[in-house]
């Protein structure tokens, strides 16, 4: 049996490229991207249905992140001239809030 193919395919996912690949995605094409909210859509679902707590603050976490992220920086902020103070409260409170509601939902209700 020839496994040529099969070492082939997970050198794609060598951890340079993996890194090159999250640097080079743009956080605004990707909230507005259909196939990204389908699928988060779908596997929130998925989880909710099947009761995947874990899974579900895992997808909502992330996209929380990056929606917070990409909102931030559509407000012009840019790295060179430093995080206005508006923006940065934006982002302080948003990723506060988020991991809020993730330990919440994890370790403190329980059904």
């Amino acid at each position: 049996m020839d496994f040529s193919a099969v070492i082939k395919f997970l050198q794609q996912f060598e951890t340079a490229r993996v890194m090159a690949y999250i640097q080079a995605t743009d956080l605004n094409e990707l909230m507005q991207h259909p196939y990204f909210l389908t699928g988060v859509g779908v596997t929130a679902v998925i989880a909710y249905l099947m009761h995947w707590r874990l899974l579900l603050v895992l997808v909502m976490s992330i996209t929380g992140f990056i929606y917070l992220l990409s909102y931030t920086l559509a407000q012009g902020t840019s790295l060179e001239n430093g995080i206005p103070a508006d923006a940065l409260g934006v982002l302080i409170l948003g990723g506060a809030f988020i991991i809020f509601v993730s330990i919440y939902l994890l370790f403190i209700r329980s059904d």
